[in-house]
């Protein structure tokens, strides 16, 4: 026998939108690109974290997270494989949203950090290590990790 939804459940699944991203944790010598978005957390705080963004059009999710790793932080990369994916849940505008993103190794190729677009107020390098412990999302922590743990295994 099936267990019946209540209606407040079925009503939440209802007001509930979903989203997907795509973004890169992008290294280079021992570090990795990370951003500070002009658009600050639910509570007023600076977010540090890495690129990432909307798909464009039929943009595959590999292409998305390229081109906002240049958007966002005015480096060119080279994908090197997908580290995993992230799933959290959060309210706009009183409905509440379940958002996927998706994250890609990228290998730094050219580009300064400098170049970055508007919708970002600064963008440095930092430490794996460090960003493993500052970014301001578990999530993007774990991703942070994984790819410090695939580089040294690669050494």
């Amino acid at each position: 026998m099936t267990p019946r939804r209540s209606s407040a459940t079925s009503t939440n699944r209802r007001a509930a939108g979903r989203e997907f991203s795509a973004g890169g944790v992008v290294v280079r010598d021992g570090d990795v690109a990370v951003i500070v978005p002009v658009k600050r957390s639910a509570d007023g705080r600076k977010v540090l974290g890495l690129p990432k963004g909307h798909p464009d059009g039929d943009e595959t999710p590999e292409a998305a997270a390229t081109r906002e790793v240049q958007e966002e932080t005015g480096l060119s990369a080279e994908l090197i494989d997908k580290l995993g994916e992230v799933s959290y849940m959060y309210e706009r505008g009183g409905r509440r949203i379940g958002k996927r993103v998706a994250f890609y190794l990228f290998e730094y190729r050219s580009g300064d950090l400098a170049d970055h677009d508007h919708e970002i107020e600064e963008a440095r390098w930092m430490p794996l290590e460090e960003a493993a412990r500052s970014l301001s999302y578990e999530g993007e922590r774990e991703m942070v990790a994984r790819a410090l743990s695939r580089l040294a295994r690669e050494r």
